[in-house]
Protein backbone atom coordinates (compact mmCIF):
# COMPACT_ATOMS: atom_id res chain seq x y z
CA UNK A 1 0.00 0.00 0.00
CA UNK A 2 2.79 2.64 0.83
CA UNK A 3 4.63 1.65 -2.56
CA UNK A 4 1.31 2.33 -4.62
CA UNK A 5 0.76 5.66 -2.69
CA UNK A 6 4.47 6.41 -3.37
CA UNK A 7 3.75 6.27 -7.64
CA UNK A 8 3.74 9.23 -9.43
CA UNK A 9 2.45 9.15 -13.30
CA UNK A 10 5.20 11.24 -15.54
CA UNK A 11 4.78 14.78 -15.89
CA UNK A 12 3.53 14.44 -19.73
CA UNK A 13 0.96 12.33 -18.02
CA UNK A 14 -0.37 14.08 -15.64
CA UNK A 15 -0.80 16.93 -17.95
CA UNK A 16 -2.79 14.72 -20.19
CA UNK A 17 -5.11 13.60 -17.36
CA UNK A 18 -5.60 16.87 -15.54
CA UNK A 19 -6.76 17.93 -19.41
CA UNK A 20 -9.08 15.49 -19.92
CA UNK A 21 -10.95 14.89 -16.74
CA UNK A 22 -11.30 18.75 -16.42
CA UNK A 23 -13.28 18.69 -19.90
CA UNK A 24 -15.39 16.34 -17.93
CA UNK A 25 -15.79 18.60 -15.21
CA UNK A 26 -14.54 16.32 -13.03
CA UNK A 27 -13.20 18.09 -9.77
CA UNK A 28 -11.90 15.36 -7.55
CA UNK A 29 -9.47 13.75 -10.50
CA UNK A 30 -8.21 17.35 -11.67
CA UNK A 31 -7.34 18.00 -8.16
CA UNK A 32 -5.33 14.58 -7.99
CA UNK A 33 -3.66 15.26 -11.33
CA UNK A 34 -2.65 18.70 -9.97
CA UNK A 35 -1.30 17.01 -6.61
CA UNK A 36 0.97 15.28 -8.75
CA UNK A 37 2.05 17.64 -10.15
CA UNK A 38 2.60 19.50 -7.23
CA UNK A 39 5.02 16.52 -6.09
CA UNK A 40 6.78 16.73 -9.31
CA UNK A 41 7.83 20.18 -8.73
CA UNK A 42 8.97 19.49 -5.43
CA UNK A 43 11.21 16.64 -6.55
CA UNK A 44 12.81 19.23 -9.04
CA UNK A 45 13.25 21.76 -6.41
CA UNK A 46 15.33 19.03 -4.47
CA UNK A 47 17.35 18.16 -7.26
CA UNK A 48 21.09 19.06 -7.58
CA UNK A 49 21.27 20.53 -9.97
CA UNK A 50 17.15 21.62 -9.86
CA UNK A 51 15.16 21.30 -12.48
CA UNK A 52 12.92 24.01 -12.44
CA UNK A 53 9.26 22.55 -13.85
CA UNK A 54 6.61 25.13 -14.78
CA UNK A 55 3.15 24.44 -14.97
CA UNK A 56 0.82 25.34 -17.82
CA UNK A 57 -0.80 28.83 -17.04
CA UNK A 58 -3.87 28.09 -19.60
CA UNK A 59 -3.99 24.44 -17.64
CA UNK A 60 -4.27 26.63 -14.27
CA UNK A 61 -6.94 29.34 -16.08
CA UNK A 62 -9.15 25.83 -17.23
CA UNK A 63 -8.77 24.47 -13.35
CA UNK A 64 -9.60 27.54 -11.64
CA UNK A 65 -12.49 27.72 -14.13
CA UNK A 66 -13.72 23.99 -13.53
CA UNK A 67 -13.28 24.50 -9.36
CA UNK A 68 -15.72 27.58 -10.33
CA UNK A 69 -18.31 25.45 -12.29
CA UNK A 70 -18.34 22.72 -9.86
CA UNK A 71 -18.18 24.74 -6.52
CA UNK A 72 -15.05 22.74 -5.14
CA UNK A 73 -12.94 25.11 -3.05
CA UNK A 74 -10.09 22.43 -2.49
CA UNK A 75 -9.55 22.41 -6.71
CA UNK A 76 -9.34 26.34 -6.46
CA UNK A 77 -6.93 26.34 -3.38
CA UNK A 78 -4.96 23.69 -4.55
CA UNK A 79 -4.40 25.04 -8.42
CA UNK A 80 -3.35 28.59 -7.10
CA UNK A 81 -0.96 27.10 -4.96
CA UNK A 82 0.42 24.56 -7.71
CA UNK A 83 0.72 27.82 -9.99
CA UNK A 84 2.39 30.21 -7.40
CA UNK A 85 4.78 27.03 -6.55
CA UNK A 86 5.53 26.74 -10.19
CA UNK A 87 6.08 30.57 -10.55
CA UNK A 88 9.16 30.16 -8.02
CA UNK A 89 8.36 33.83 -6.73
CA UNK A 90 10.22 35.04 -9.88
CA UNK A 91 6.53 36.16 -12.19
CA UNK A 92 3.69 37.18 -10.28
CA UNK A 93 0.31 35.22 -12.07
CA UNK A 94 -0.95 36.16 -15.61
CA UNK A 95 -4.27 38.44 -15.93
CA UNK A 96 -6.65 35.56 -17.02
CA UNK A 97 -5.26 33.72 -13.48
CA UNK A 98 -6.37 36.49 -11.37
CA UNK A 99 -9.87 36.46 -13.40
CA UNK A 100 -10.41 32.72 -13.19
CA UNK A 101 -9.76 33.17 -9.61
CA UNK A 102 -12.34 35.70 -9.13
CA UNK A 103 -14.81 34.07 -11.32
CA UNK A 104 -14.34 30.81 -8.74
CA UNK A 105 -14.55 32.69 -5.60
CA UNK A 106 -17.83 35.08 -7.18
CA UNK A 107 -19.29 31.60 -8.11
CA UNK A 108 -18.84 30.08 -4.85
CA UNK A 109 -20.12 33.09 -2.96
CA UNK A 110 -16.81 34.22 -1.11
CA UNK A 111 -17.30 37.58 -1.82
CA UNK A 112 -14.75 38.87 0.63
CA UNK A 113 -11.85 36.78 -0.70
CA UNK A 114 -13.13 37.13 -4.16
CA UNK A 115 -12.76 41.56 -3.55
CA UNK A 116 -9.28 40.31 -2.02
CA UNK A 117 -8.29 38.66 -5.28
CA UNK A 118 -9.50 41.75 -6.70
CA UNK A 119 -6.92 43.92 -4.75
CA UNK A 120 -3.33 41.27 -5.40
CA UNK A 121 -4.46 42.01 -9.36
CA UNK A 122 -5.17 46.07 -9.20
CA UNK A 123 -1.66 45.68 -7.40
CA UNK A 124 0.23 43.32 -9.87
CA UNK A 125 -1.52 44.90 -12.97
CA UNK A 126 -3.17 47.72 -12.08
CA UNK A 127 -1.86 50.43 -14.41
CA UNK A 128 -2.77 49.54 -18.11
CA UNK A 129 -0.77 50.86 -20.82
CA UNK A 130 -2.77 50.31 -23.23
CA UNK A 131 -6.19 50.82 -24.20
CA UNK A 132 -7.13 47.28 -24.40
CA UNK A 133 -5.99 46.50 -20.92
CA UNK A 134 -8.56 48.91 -19.78
CA UNK A 135 -11.06 46.22 -20.34
CA UNK A 136 -9.28 44.20 -17.56
CA UNK A 137 -11.26 45.80 -14.93
CA UNK A 138 -14.08 46.29 -17.09
CA UNK A 139 -17.18 45.18 -15.18
CA UNK A 140 -19.29 44.50 -18.37
CA UNK A 141 -16.61 42.26 -19.21
CA UNK A 142 -13.71 40.54 -17.10
CA UNK A 143 -15.24 41.29 -13.59
CA UNK A 144 -19.03 40.51 -14.67
CA UNK A 145 -19.05 37.24 -12.46
CA UNK A 146 -18.24 39.66 -9.82
CA UNK A 147 -21.28 42.22 -10.32
CA UNK A 148 -23.88 39.04 -10.43
CA UNK A 149 -22.70 37.84 -7.52
CA UNK A 150 -22.91 41.04 -5.65
CA UNK A 151 -26.39 41.09 -6.96
CA UNK A 152 -27.64 37.90 -6.38
CA UNK A 153 -29.50 38.74 -3.01
CA UNK A 154 -30.66 42.09 -4.80
CA UNK A 155 -29.83 45.18 -2.73
CA UNK A 156 -28.63 43.29 0.66
CA UNK A 157 -25.35 41.73 -0.71
CA UNK A 158 -24.86 45.28 -2.52
CA UNK A 159 -24.79 47.50 0.41
CA UNK A 160 -22.89 45.09 2.50
CA UNK A 161 -19.65 44.88 -0.07
CA UNK A 162 -20.22 48.74 -0.13
CA UNK A 163 -20.14 48.99 3.65
CA UNK A 164 -16.73 46.40 3.18
CA UNK A 165 -15.03 48.92 1.10
CA UNK A 166 -15.81 51.80 2.97
CA UNK A 167 -14.21 50.31 5.87
CA UNK A 168 -10.97 48.85 4.17
CA UNK A 169 -11.01 52.63 2.67
CA UNK A 170 -10.01 53.84 6.51
CA UNK A 171 -7.94 50.63 7.46
CA UNK A 172 -4.35 51.06 7.65
CA UNK A 173 -2.99 50.57 5.12
CA UNK A 174 -6.27 51.66 3.06
CA UNK A 175 -7.69 49.77 -0.10
CA UNK A 176 -9.44 52.10 -2.34
CA UNK A 177 -10.87 50.10 -5.54
CA UNK A 178 -12.48 52.52 -8.37
CA UNK A 179 -13.39 48.59 -9.90
CA UNK A 180 -14.84 47.57 -6.95
CA UNK A 181 -17.20 50.59 -6.93
CA UNK A 182 -18.21 50.13 -10.71
CA UNK A 183 -19.03 46.22 -9.77
CA UNK A 184 -20.97 47.67 -7.16
CA UNK A 185 -22.93 50.29 -9.68
CA UNK A 186 -23.45 47.77 -12.55
CA UNK A 187 -25.15 45.61 -9.59
CA UNK A 188 -27.74 48.18 -8.71
CA UNK A 189 -28.15 48.85 -12.71
CA UNK A 190 -29.12 45.21 -12.68
CA UNK A 191 -31.67 45.27 -10.13
CA UNK A 192 -33.52 48.45 -11.48
CA UNK A 193 -32.20 50.91 -8.31
CA UNK A 194 -30.61 54.03 -10.19
CA UNK A 195 -30.89 55.45 -7.12
CA UNK A 196 -28.11 53.44 -5.06
CA UNK A 197 -26.18 53.78 -8.44
CA UNK A 198 -26.05 57.48 -8.74
CA UNK A 199 -25.06 57.11 -4.74
CA UNK A 200 -22.73 54.83 -4.98
CA UNK A 201 -21.08 56.86 -8.50
CA UNK A 202 -20.93 60.11 -6.43
CA UNK A 203 -19.61 58.41 -3.17
CA UNK A 204 -16.56 57.27 -5.81
CA UNK A 205 -15.13 60.82 -5.37
CA UNK A 206 -16.84 62.18 -2.08
CA UNK A 207 -16.60 59.67 0.25
CA UNK A 208 -13.30 57.44 -1.54
CA UNK A 209 -11.72 60.44 -2.45
CA UNK A 210 -10.98 58.70 -6.23
CA UNK A 211 -11.79 60.05 -9.67
CA UNK A 212 -14.28 57.70 -11.47
CA UNK A 213 -12.96 56.07 -15.33
CA UNK A 214 -14.92 55.47 -18.22
CA UNK A 215 -16.09 52.08 -16.71
CA UNK A 216 -17.60 54.16 -13.94
CA UNK A 217 -19.83 56.70 -16.65
CA UNK A 218 -20.58 53.44 -18.50
CA UNK A 219 -22.34 51.50 -15.26
CA UNK A 220 -24.35 54.91 -14.25
CA UNK A 221 -25.61 55.01 -18.44
CA UNK A 222 -26.75 51.80 -18.13
CA UNK A 223 -28.39 52.26 -14.90
CA UNK A 224 -30.13 54.96 -15.98
CA UNK A 225 -30.79 53.61 -19.75
CA UNK A 226 -32.51 50.51 -17.87
CA UNK A 227 -35.20 52.79 -16.39
CA UNK A 228 -35.60 54.52 -19.29
CA UNK A 229 -34.22 57.84 -18.72
CA UNK A 230 -32.11 58.53 -21.70
CA UNK A 231 -32.12 62.11 -21.08
CA UNK A 232 -30.23 61.98 -17.83
CA UNK A 233 -27.87 59.45 -19.61
CA UNK A 234 -27.09 62.00 -22.20
CA UNK A 235 -25.93 64.34 -19.69
CA UNK A 236 -24.12 62.04 -18.04
CA UNK A 237 -22.51 61.59 -21.47
CA UNK A 238 -22.12 65.07 -21.74
CA UNK A 239 -20.40 65.44 -18.65
CA UNK A 240 -17.74 62.82 -18.94
CA UNK A 241 -16.96 64.31 -22.44
CA UNK A 242 -15.94 68.00 -20.28
CA UNK A 243 -13.70 65.87 -17.85
CA UNK A 244 -11.58 64.79 -20.83
CA UNK A 245 -12.44 61.18 -20.45
CA UNK A 246 -12.63 59.53 -23.82
CA UNK A 247 -15.17 57.07 -24.57
CA UNK A 248 -14.92 53.58 -25.40
CA UNK A 249 -16.82 51.12 -27.78
CA UNK A 250 -18.88 49.66 -24.62
CA UNK A 251 -20.38 53.68 -23.99
CA UNK A 252 -21.64 53.96 -27.11
CA UNK A 253 -23.02 50.57 -26.86
CA UNK A 254 -24.85 51.79 -23.83
CA UNK A 255 -25.90 54.71 -25.31
CA UNK A 256 -27.59 52.86 -28.34
CA UNK A 257 -29.38 50.60 -26.04
CA UNK A 258 -30.94 53.21 -24.45
CA UNK A 259 -32.22 54.96 -27.32
CA UNK A 260 -33.76 51.69 -28.44
CA UNK A 261 -35.36 50.81 -24.82
CA UNK A 262 -36.52 54.49 -25.06
CA UNK A 263 -38.10 53.55 -28.98
CA UNK A 264 -36.17 55.78 -31.25
CA UNK A 265 -34.19 54.36 -33.74
CA UNK A 266 -32.91 57.53 -35.21
CA UNK A 267 -31.51 58.26 -32.04
CA UNK A 268 -29.76 54.95 -31.97
CA UNK A 269 -28.22 55.44 -35.88
CA UNK A 270 -27.00 59.25 -34.94
CA UNK A 271 -25.54 57.50 -31.83
CA UNK A 272 -23.73 54.08 -34.21
CA UNK A 273 -22.33 56.94 -36.78
CA UNK A 274 -20.93 59.22 -34.45
CA UNK A 275 -19.58 55.86 -32.87
CA UNK A 276 -18.08 54.91 -36.22
CA UNK A 277 -16.48 58.30 -36.69
CA UNK A 278 -14.73 57.92 -33.24
CA UNK A 279 -13.13 54.86 -35.08
CA UNK A 280 -15.21 51.95 -33.64
CA UNK A 281 -17.22 49.48 -35.29
CA UNK A 282 -20.65 48.86 -34.55
CA UNK A 283 -21.36 45.15 -33.91
CA UNK A 284 -23.54 43.02 -35.73
CA UNK A 285 -25.95 41.92 -32.78
CA UNK A 286 -25.84 45.48 -31.89
CA UNK A 287 -27.03 46.23 -36.12
CA UNK A 288 -29.66 43.33 -35.57
CA UNK A 289 -31.43 45.39 -32.37
CA UNK A 290 -31.60 48.66 -34.28
CA UNK A 291 -32.97 46.87 -36.85
CA UNK A 292 -35.47 45.12 -34.88
CA UNK A 293 -36.98 48.36 -33.24
CA UNK A 294 -36.99 50.13 -36.78
CA UNK A 295 -39.42 47.63 -38.12
CA UNK A 296 -41.50 47.22 -34.61
CA UNK A 297 -42.14 50.90 -34.93
CA UNK A 298 -42.24 51.14 -38.56
CA UNK A 299 -39.59 53.26 -39.24
CA UNK A 300 -38.53 52.06 -42.48
CA UNK A 301 -36.12 54.92 -43.69
CA UNK A 302 -33.90 54.41 -40.78
CA UNK A 303 -34.39 50.17 -41.68
CA UNK A 304 -33.01 50.86 -45.14
CA UNK A 305 -30.26 52.75 -43.04
CA UNK A 306 -29.55 50.15 -40.55
CA UNK A 307 -29.60 47.64 -43.92
CA UNK A 308 -26.91 49.37 -46.02
CA UNK A 309 -24.63 49.72 -42.98
CA UNK A 310 -25.09 45.88 -42.88
CA UNK A 311 -24.34 45.66 -46.26
CA UNK A 312 -21.14 47.43 -46.04
CA UNK A 313 -20.14 44.99 -42.73
CA UNK A 314 -20.69 42.45 -45.32
CA UNK A 315 -18.66 43.79 -48.15
CA UNK A 316 -16.02 44.57 -45.94
CA UNK A 317 -13.28 41.85 -45.86
CA UNK A 318 -10.35 43.54 -45.08
CA UNK A 319 -10.27 43.02 -41.27
CA UNK A 320 -12.48 39.90 -41.52
CA UNK A 321 -11.82 36.18 -42.24
CA UNK A 322 -13.51 33.95 -44.89
CA UNK A 323 -15.63 32.39 -41.94
CA UNK A 324 -16.39 35.55 -40.49
CA UNK A 325 -17.66 36.89 -43.97
CA UNK A 326 -20.10 34.00 -44.48
CA UNK A 327 -21.72 34.43 -40.94
CA UNK A 328 -22.01 38.00 -41.82
CA UNK A 329 -23.92 36.90 -45.16
CA UNK A 330 -26.38 34.65 -42.81
CA UNK A 331 -26.79 36.79 -40.62
CA UNK A 332 -27.94 39.77 -43.53
CA UNK A 333 -29.91 37.89 -45.61
CA UNK A 334 -31.82 36.76 -42.04
CA UNK A 335 -32.34 40.43 -40.98
CA UNK A 336 -33.70 40.85 -44.92
CA UNK A 337 -35.99 37.62 -44.22
CA UNK A 338 -37.37 39.40 -41.34
CA UNK A 339 -38.04 42.47 -42.67
CA UNK A 340 -39.93 41.37 -45.34
CA UNK A 341 -42.59 38.95 -43.32
CA UNK A 342 -42.74 42.02 -41.53
CA UNK A 343 -44.29 43.56 -44.78
CA UNK A 344 -46.72 41.38 -45.05
CA UNK A 345 -44.68 39.92 -48.78
CA UNK A 346 -44.69 36.58 -47.29
CA UNK A 347 -47.15 34.56 -45.52
CA UNK A 348 -44.61 31.21 -44.52
CA UNK A 349 -43.99 31.56 -40.79
CA UNK A 350 -40.60 30.78 -40.90
CA UNK A 351 -38.55 33.77 -41.93
CA UNK A 352 -35.51 32.00 -43.19
CA UNK A 353 -37.67 30.07 -45.98
CA UNK A 354 -39.55 33.59 -46.90
CA UNK A 355 -37.92 33.51 -50.78
CA UNK A 356 -34.68 32.93 -50.02
CA UNK A 357 -33.49 29.56 -51.06
CA UNK A 358 -29.99 27.07 -51.34
CA UNK A 359 -29.62 29.03 -55.34
CA UNK A 360 -30.16 32.35 -54.37
CA UNK A 361 -27.67 32.20 -51.03
CA UNK A 362 -25.45 30.76 -53.65
CA UNK A 363 -25.34 33.36 -56.43
CA UNK A 364 -24.87 36.08 -53.38
CA UNK A 365 -22.09 34.14 -52.29
CA UNK A 366 -20.38 33.55 -55.37
CA UNK A 367 -21.10 36.98 -56.58
CA UNK A 368 -18.49 37.89 -54.14
CA UNK A 369 -15.81 35.25 -54.21
CA UNK A 370 -13.34 38.05 -55.61
CA UNK A 371 -13.32 39.87 -52.31
CA UNK A 372 -13.51 37.08 -49.90
CA UNK A 373 -10.07 36.00 -51.63
CA UNK A 374 -8.42 38.89 -50.77
CA UNK A 375 -9.18 38.08 -47.23
CA UNK A 376 -7.32 34.26 -47.55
Amino acid sequence: MDQNKALCPPWNLCNYIADFVMQDDNSELAYYALEFMAKWIARGDNARPPVFLSVDKGLVVSALVTAGRTCNTKLLDGSWALLKRSLHQKKVPNPESYLAKIYAQASLGNLQKAFSTLHEFETSHGNPSEEADEDLFSPFTSLYPLVLACSKNVFATLDSVYYQLETLSKADPPYKSVAGLNCIILGCANIWDVDRAYQTFEAIGDTFGLIPNIHSYNALMHAFGKLNKTSEGSRVFEHLLSKGVKPNATTYSVLVDANLIGRDPKAALSIIDQMVNEGFEPSREMLKKVLRRCMREMDYTSDDQVTSDGQEEYYSCSRLGIRQALLHATSFLYCCALRFTSLGNYTTSQPWQSGFTDSSVAVILSSNSVNNQRCL
